[in-house]
């Protein structure tokens, strides 16, 4: 079995990465992590806090310091980073991240995916969520973390 955590250092992906660690050893499963970093995307890049207004956008300097974080977080995770370039003219960044996490899922073979989400799972969802998109997909289970920190 395969853990997946999508991760872009938010406090709610950080708190899914330790929770599919600790499930991870007691199951002794693998876990991965999956950061999807788009190339060109410097709006995408100061939303997500990697970089602020000023900054001009490295997304290697980004992969770099989100593989670091992992490695703090969860340093017996495989960390991947995926870099999707824009396929459609009329698809968002959101909707090339959620095709970049469901086709890694299904490359992995995840049997649960780890999503840090405050969102998923409401009536209502946000354009910037992949956790309601991610979560629709027979594939594999999801754990949905809605709280940072242990409380």
């Amino acid at each position: 079995m395969t853990y997946l955590v999508p991760f872009d250092g938010s406090p709610l992906a950080e708190a899914a990465l330790s929770r599919a660690a600790e499930f991870a050893s007691v199951m002794d499963e693998d876990v991965v992590v999956l950061s999807v970093v788009p190339v060109g995307e410097e709006d995408f890049a100061v939303e997500r806090g990697w970089i602020d207004g000023a900054e001009s956008y490295d997304p290697d300097a980004v992969v770099e310091g989100l593989r670091s974080r992992v490695a703090d977080i969860a340093p017996d995770a495989t960390f991947r980073c995926e870099r999707p370039e824009d396929v459609s003219s009329v698809a968002s960044v959101t909707t090339d991240v959620v095709r970049t996490i469901r086709t890694v899922a299904g490359d992995v073979g995840a049997t649960i995916v780890f999503i840090g989400s405050e969102n998923a799972g409401r009536v209502s969802t946000p354009v910037t969520s992949v956790g309601a998109p991610v979560s629709e997909d027979p594939r594999y289970d999801v754990h949905i973390v809605r709280h940072p920190g242990d409380g």
